[in-house]
């Protein structure tokens, strides 16, 4: 017998445990060499792990087992060869097939017929049900206590008097269960905590008038779509203001390492995307040199793989700011917590229509709400409201923004 073992590989730097999430073979399976056996679940990302060597799978670890890096997962026996396709058992014969033929008992009438047994007798009182309107199902039609129990449905066609129903806690369910949290759940759960203890987060709101922006988008989609290929978005837009207000206000911009503050020349602006197996924010690099279409491809590709959760650990590295918008979900206002080591995220929300004032004039407007969430250590908050402003100013007159004045 030759046996090769199937242990965790190296995977990521940062990376020092994995969980197994699921066999994607059996147990005893004959398997090929550089067929996927199970998958692995990451802090950031799910990986399958292929075979070294064809053989027959022998498993060690379990679904849902956190396992360290070099770890023992499986063992192939490689002395097993490929099974062979077994020959087919020929269809039998009609001849070959006995007729099994059943008699047909017909139930005689007697004394027992229609009348209930002593316990079923006892039921059909409590409910205050005549034997006359339940069917038997006895020998020789007796009814049983079974009947009398199913009274309800077994009723002959009479009609009930009406009655007002009565709720039965029975009639709720009352089940519970338990699953162990995902990697990637546990690794959120683990940051978002983080994040509230260790940063002195502050939230400022401001609200910004999408007339302009949605106008732009109208006049010039069709043309954007025909040259580039892909629809100009709220977000490459939202992200190219932040960009250009992040190099105007550094302090927005930096975080803390230490008892230094480290700034970037530079604006790695982090997209949140929601997976199935949780939210996840890649950053799109150097957005403060993208064009709009550039950005629109980057968002698309991010989004395309974390959704299928093909993200590399260097797409998932870095960011200095971060950018979510709950509004795709309804949400309205929110308080958006920090991507650590970011020091700041911006939170956009759902568009409704408000009555606005207008140079006196009541109209109504495209409105959002949006909020700066901020580390107070870094940014204080004259500069937070600046920023929110400056956001502001520069999507309620795009052609700013496109000029970059």
């Amino acid at each position: 017998m030759s046996i090769i073992e199937m242990k965790v590989p190296t995977i990521g730097e940062s990376i020092t445990e994995v969980t197994l999430s699921q066999w994607l073979k059996k147990d005893g399976d004959y398997i090929n060499i550089d067929e996927p056996i199970c998958e692995f679940e990451s802090d950031k990302a799910t990986l399958e792990f292929p075979a070294e060597a064809a053989g027959k799978l022998i498993y060690v670890a379990a679904e849902g087992d956190d396992l360290e890096i070099g770890a023992l997962v499986a063992k192939i026996d490689t002395s097993v060869a490929a099974p062979t396709s077994a020959p087919q058992a020929p269809a039998s014969t009609p001849s070959e097939s006995p007729v099994v033929q059943k008699s047909t008992e017909v139930a005689k009438e007697n004394y027992a017929t229609g009348h209930p047994s002593p316990a079923a007798a006892k039921i059909l009182r409590e409910k205050g049900i005549e034997a006359s309107n339940v069917t038997g199902s006895g020998k020789d039609g007796r009814i049983t206590k079974a009947d009398a129990e199913n009274a309800q449905s077994n009723k002959k066609s009479t009609p009930e008097p009406t009655a007002t129903p009565v709720l039965q806690v029975k009639d709720f369910s009352r089940a519970t269960r338990r699953e162990k949290m995902s990697r990637m759940r546990r690794t959120i759960a683990s940051r978002l905590v983080s994040a509230k203890n260790n940063t002195a987060m502050l939230t400022t709101f401001n609200e910004v008038d999408l007339t302009e922006i949605i106008k732009l988008r109208k006049t010039y989609q069709e043309k954007f779509v025909e040259k580039y290929g892909i629809k100009l978005g709220f977000m490459s837009l939202f992200s190219k203001a932040c960009a250009q207000v992040l190099l105007e206000m550094p302090a927005v911009n930096a975080q803390i390492d230490g008892n230094q503050l480290i700034y970037h020349d530079y604006a790695d602006i982090s997209i949140a995307i929601s997976t199935p197996t949780g939210l996840v924010v890649p950053p799109v690099h150097n957005v403060e040199s993208l064009k709009f279409h550039e950005i629109e491809y980057k968002i698309k590709e991010l989004a395309g793989k974390a959704r299928e959760g093909k993200l590399s650990l260097d797409e998932m590295t870095g960011g200095t700011f971060t950018i979510t918008n709950g509004g795709i979900f309804g949400s309205m206002m929110s308080t958006p917590i920090l991507n650590e080591p970011q020091s700041a995220i911006l939170g956009m929300h759902t568009i409704q229509q408000r009555p606005m004032a207008i140079d006196g004039e009541v109209k109504i407007r495209p409105m959002m709400y949006l909020a700066l969430s901020y580390d107070h250590r870094v940014i204080d908050g004259s500069t937070s409201v600046t920023f929110l402003v400056k956001v502001k100013e520069l999507l309620e007159d795009p052609m700013t923004l496109m000029m970059e004045l």
